[in-house]
């Protein structure tokens, strides 16, 4: 009887690891189950020498399709808002908000990649990068050479979203870690709406 209980056991724990275990898995409900998620960030820019440009953290909201708003706190504060049809980017210490009237502003940033939504295959080659550093990864390779971006890899554990690292077309990456994470919540719609504040300077530019 103990053999049959440790095999399983064995078996139960086996099943329980692999339901995570397929990276792209976790790529395609992270797209197609989950409608808005939230979670803090810390964010790091290095060149392709791997000298740290930039640290920053903060915390993020998105819902599906194109909302998001993205809030870094440390080393400046900075606000990125998206509607769906508009894009607002207010630094707050510089007292300068950008305008645009179409998600291109931010196209090749960490908000449009999570906040997108559709079919990944139109856009990426995916590929399954295997397990590593306790991480299941999923690299995405963008199809567009307009894209900004060269290599996409996403890290999840437990199935969760927890690592995203992006190469740009200048050689530098950004890698993000995410804490606190929230999936399929509710979250008040007016977060995703920016009114200006008085005598804060706007810049327009063309969408």
């Amino acid at each position: 009887m103990k053999i049959i209980s440790h095999a399983l056991a064995a078996f139960l724990l086996l099943l329980s690891t692999s339901v995570y275990a397929d990276g792209l898995a976790d790529l395609q409900r992270f797209y197609n189950e989950i409608r808005n998620y939230s979670a803090s960030f810390e964010q790091v820019v290095v060149d392709e020498n791997l000298k740290l440009l930039e640290a920053s953290n903060g915390e993020f909201s998105i819902e599906r399709p194109g909302k998001f708003r993205w809030h870094y706190t440390t080393p400046s504060e900075q606000l990125i808002i998206g509607d769906g049809t508009q894009v607002w980017i207010y630094d707050v210490e510089l007292e300068q908000i950008t305008h645009r009237k179409s998600a291109t502003a931010v196209s090749q940033t960490p908000a449009m990649l999570l906040s997108g939504k559709g079919n990944l295959d139109d856009s990426f080659i995916l590929e399954d990068a295997g397990q590593h550093d306790g991480f299941d990864w999923v690299r995405m390779i963008p199809k567009s050479k307009d894209s900004g971006f060269t290599d996409i890899r996403i890290g999840f554990s437990q199935g969760k979203m927890q690592l995203l690292e992006m190469k740009d077309n200048f050689g530098q990456s950004t890698r993000m870690s995410f804490k606190n994470i929230k999936e399929n919540i509710d979250i008040p719609e007016e977060i995703f709406t920016f009114i200006p504040p008085s005598g804060v300077d706007i810049i327009e530019e063309a969408g």
